[in-house]
Parts: C-alpha cells; sequence; structure tokens
C-alpha cells in the first residue's frame, strides 16, 4: 500500500540523474572543457576592448549607437548612465558585464537564429524542440548551475554558459514566429518566378522575419542581464558580484548601487536594441 501513499521515494531519479553526470565528467570532460575554449576566446578580446579603451570613447561609441538608433532622448539617458555608473565606482565591473552579455547574445544568436529558421520551416521539427525550450525557461536557473559548475568548473566562462542556455529560448521562439508569419502567397510567388528554397529563405523569408528575429535578440538580451546575479554565485564576475557581496554581508547600499547599475546597463542596451528593430 506505499505505492499509493507517497510516503517514500519509489523512483530514485536524482541518484540516476547524479550518476549520468558524474559519468559524464569522469568520461567527457576533455569534451567539455573544448567547448570552453571560442567562449573563452571571445569573452577575453570582449574585456580587453571594453577595459582597455578610454571611458570617455566607450561613451561616446553607446551615445552614438543610442542617437542613431534611439534618438536624442536616449543619447542622453546613455550619457548620464554611464556617468552615473562611472561616479558609483562600478564601471570596470559594468565593462565586465557588458563583455559578457555580448558574448551571451552572440552565441545565442550563432545557435538560436538557425533552430528557429529550421522550427519555422518544419512542424515536425519544431514539435520535437517545443518541449526542450519549455523545459529551458522553466526549471529554475539554480538547478542547472550545478551540472554546468561540475562540467566546466567555475568561473565567468560557466556564467556564459549558463546564461546561453537561459536566454536561448526567446530568439529560438520568435525567429520561428516570424518565419512562420510570412504569408505564403509570397512564398509561393517567389517560387513561380523560379526561386529555390534556399533562396526564397534568404530573399523572402529572413527579411520579413527580421522585425521578429530582431524582438527575439532583444528579449534575450534582457534574460541574459538578469542573469548576471545568479552567474556572479559560480564566480563570474561584473555587476553581481557587488550584489552578491551586498547579500552576503547585509550591506544594503553596496546592493542597491550593483541593482541599479545593471538596470541602468539594461534600459540603455534596451532602447538601443528596440531602435536596431524598428529600423
Amino acid at each position: 500500500m506505499k505505492f499509493f501513499t507517497f510516503e517514500e521515494q519509489l523512483i530514485p531519479l536524482d541518484s540516476w540523474i547524479q550518476t549520468f553526470v558524474t559519468w559524464l565528467v569522469m568520461n567527457y570532460r576533455d569534451f567539455f572543457q573544448g567547448i570552453k575554449i571560442p567562449i573563452e576566446l571571445s569573452l577575453q578580446g570582449l574585456e580587453w576592448f571594453f577595459t582597455t579603451l578610454p571611458p570617455v570613447v566607450i561613451i561616446l561609441l553607446f551615445t552614438v549607437a543610442a542617437w542613431r538608433f534611439g534618438g536624442k532622448r536616449v543619447a542622453l539617458f546613455t550619457v548620464l548612465s554611464f556617468f552615473l555608473v562611472g561616479y558609483l565606482g562600478l564601471w570596470r565591473d559594468t565593462m565586465i558585464t557588458i563583455s559578457m552579455v555580448i558574448s551571451s547574445v552572440f552565441f545565442c544568436a550563432l545557435i538560436g537564429i538557425p533552430l528557429g529558421i529550421m522550427s519555422g520551416r518544419s512542424d515536425r521539427f519544431q514539435t520535437f524542440l517545443r518541449p526542450c525550450l519549455d523545459a529551458m525557461q522553466t526549471v529554475p536557473s539554480f538547478v542547472y548551475l550545478v551540472p554546468v559548475v561540475m562540467l566546466f568548473s567555475i568561473g565567468t566562462v560557466s556564467g556564459i554558459l549558463a546564461t546561453i542556455v537561459f536566454a536561448l529560448p526567446p530568439i529560438v521562439r520568435l525567429t520561428s514566429l516570424g518565419i512562420r508569419q510570412v504569408h505564403p502567397e509570397l512564398i509561393e510567388a517567389a517560387l513561380a518566378f523560379g526561386a529555390t528554397s534556399g533562396q526564397v529563405l534568404r530573399k523572402v523569408q529572413v527579411p520579413l522575419a527580421m522585425p521578429s528575429i530582431m524582438a527575439g535578440l532583444n528579449q534575450t538580451l534582457m534574460m541574459a542581464l538578469s542573469m548576471v546575479v545568479i552567474a556572479a554565485l559560480i564566480g563570474a564576475g561584473g555587476l553581481g558580484n557587488p550584489v552578491v557581496q551586498g547579500l552576503n554581508s547585509l550591506q544594503i547600499g553596496l546592493a542597491s548601487i550593483g541593482g541599479l547599475a545593471i538596470v541602468l546597463l539594461a534600459m540603455v542596451l534596451d532602447r538601443i536594441t528596440q531602435g536596431m528593430a524598428n529600423r
């Protein structure tokens, strides 16, 4: 009758998962360490770029981008935000966070856009992919921090890998949605004029789906920023560090300025990418 009382664990799924991850670590650790190489190289290059250039140059670059895609008000807000972050003593942490976010979004786009195109063009592939994306979006991020640390060790690269897993679904879903929303008559017209399937994709479907793809990129960027604090728990640097330090030592001021810097950075990047999507 214990089967119906649910008082004991009859399916040791936790032990099975532990055994499987341990087996992966023991047998394929070199493979997983190799996955870190391109991410580590891109992150090191971006960190060098953002931390080496003078702050005035960084502010100018972001201000020009904000003015180009968002207008004068966004450009003014960008200047004020970066000056405030700098005067709060969080400039280097902010540059590291920008490097992490750009690196994460780049790899999310590199993986997510092709997956979204395949999902948009194939019902069978979409059916297979949907539960995977559901799991990636609903499983708490703390749950997959443990296998990420076991497979890739602690550090900023592991934080980026966890961020990629967390931030990938929006760009896949919205790319698929954009491809599917292209009017069938446009595709039929292109085929009638002799276009191949690849030409229809490159010259009809992708250009018309670009607003949806850019919206997915924007959402992926926002979700990557939301992982900054969680990634700091496994050794990633950036603006998550003051928040975690403030939490550990109950310093509300330190945690607050870290959170404020994250909010300002998120607003600046959101306005710029939204402007890019509108154009």
